[in-house]
């Protein structure tokens, strides 16, 4: 692949993942959960995150490759666990695109109702595949006006939300937003589970390894910063909003609740706004439809490059040097858009991303404390910290999280890593043979390649 990506480019792209108004994918959703304390949820998912992303950051370190969790999980656990780790994973990010191409034709619906929900959502679809084949430098192109245009909106959102509160109704307290409501720790866990998938940008970040052009310096920073400007905006206008507009959640009707940014931009009483909004948002969810489809393309191009998966995945487009071929069948995938329902969707991202998480966390203590063929010295105390207690506590809170997730959520992902599992055994006869995974010995080209990079952290524990 093309290096073409700096520290700014990736960080774009991270937070055009997440897009800052994102808040309002699952609005709706979360503040019925928590009984409307979407920004409590918020913070615990933020500090579960920033463990996570510091994890993500260690390992692309040592292995600076397409794959992200999947590459991360093969290298420390073997082939089998790695590829599991992959295809739990691949649930959050086939229905990225999805989820984001179902907003589209919700909130434009909301503007012109005579055109079918169906026909926006499909035109956004076969937009976001020509774009995806075109290559990854015009998509970070989009992504810059992408994010100037979402950062205006929350600007203006925030200011329009101060006003009415503070020239209205103040029985909610500026505070109260963060506490806990009738339904305790409980209630923000799982909703705080559900907005798991608000930050899947930093693992997006991760699969552009290798078109990025200094990937062990940049794609660590990336992560945390693409992590802490989403979490940054996540909470302000969660609180924004929470302090402008107070329903009984419960009592909204289910398209109230899918259009939730509609349903509190109304509430300003400005029309503009409300249009104004839905044209940000469409945009916003445009792009990160298109950086979801990027980023799952590039984990199936790695998988089928591995060959646990048809090797057709990982043939490169001749001309622009983009998996397309892996490209087209995420887009079709994505066409169950037009008749799965959008909370089942959300769940499932949340499933699939906590999962992924958890073996990353876990990743990083096998293979920084715990590395093939042991240690050439002990670890010092620093290190410990770094590489064993901080990954610990990020595994225990993803933990958390994901079992706060709904019952339906765990019967699908089981049968989901049932299905990987029969996947394994077709590959491997029968499990006779060994799983196969990238080679990171010395004369592995793929190895070769890293090496020239030329960068100050070495590879460590899976050498010779």
């Amino acid at each position: 692949m093309r290096r073409a990506l700096g520290l700014t480019g990736l960080t774009f792209f991270g937070v055009t993942y997440m897009t800052v108004i994102t808040v309002f994918t699952t609005y709706g959703i979360v503040n019925q959960v928590t009984g409307g304390k979407l920004p409590a949820a918020y913070i615990v998912a933020v500090v579960t995150m920033l463990f996570t992303a510091a994890s993500y950051a260690a390992m692309v370190r040592k292995y600076p490759v397409a794959g992200s969790a999947y590459t991360y999980a093969q290298q420390s656990f073997g082939g089998g666990p790695g590829f599991l780790t992959g295809w739990v994973m691949l649930l959050d990010y086939l229905f990225i695109p999805m989820i984001n191409f179902m907003l589209i034709g919700i909130y434009l619906n909301t503007q012109f109702p005579a055109v079918p929900v169906w026909v926006f959502t499909l035109a956004a679809l076969l937009l976001v595949l020509l774009f995806n084949v075109l290559g990854i430098t015009l998509v970070n192109k989009l992504n810059i006006a992408i994010i100037a245009l979402s950062v205006l909106l929350v600007i203006v959102f925030v200011v329009l939300a101060f006003k009415q509160y503070l020239g209205g109704d103040q029985s909610v307290g500026v505070l109260d937003p963060f506490t806990f409501g009738e339904g305790g720790i409980g209630a923000i866990a799982s909703g705080a589970a559900i907005l798991a998938m608000s930050f899947l940008g930093f693992d997006a970040v991760s699969t552009l390894s290798e078109e990025a052009k200094n990937p062990r310096r940049d794609i660590p920073r990336a992560i945390m910063l693409s992590t802490l400007v989403g979490g940054f905006f996540f909470i302000l206008v969660a609180w924004a909003g929470a302090l402008a507009f107070t329903p009984d959640w419960a009592s909204l009707s289910d398209a109230q609740i899918e259009a939730a940014g509609t349903t509190v931009m109304d509430s300003f009483g400005a029309d503009w706004f409300t249009a104004l909004f839905v044209a940000v948002y469409v945009a916003g969810a445009f792009g990160s439809g298109m950086t979801g489809q990027v980023s799952v393309s590039r984990i199936l191009y790695a998988m089928g490059r591995d060959g646990m998966l048809p090797k057709p995945l990982s043939k490169l487009h001749h001309r622009f040097g983009t998996p397309a071929v892996a490209a087209v069948v995420v887009s079709v995938f994505a066409l169950s858009a037009l008749f799965v329902p959008f909370d089942t969707v959300a769940f499932m991202i949340s499933f699939g991303a906590l999962a992924a998480f958890a073996m990353v966390n876990l990743s990083v203590i096998r293979s920084y404390l715990f590395p093939k063929g042991g240690r050439a010295r002990p670890a010092t105390f620093g290190e410990v910290l770094r590489y064993g207690v901080a990954p610990a506590i990020g595994f225990a809170l993803t933990i958390w999280l994901w079992t706060s997730l709904q019952p339906v959520t765990w019967i699908v992902g089981l049968a989901w890593l049932i299905i990987g599992v029969g996947v394994i055994a077709i590959v491997t006869k029968g499990f006779r043979k060994p799983v196969p995974k990238m080679d990171f010995s010395e004369g592995d080209p793929t190895t070769q390649q890293i090496d020239a990079l030329g960068d100050e952290f070495p590879l460590e524990g899976n050498r010779g």
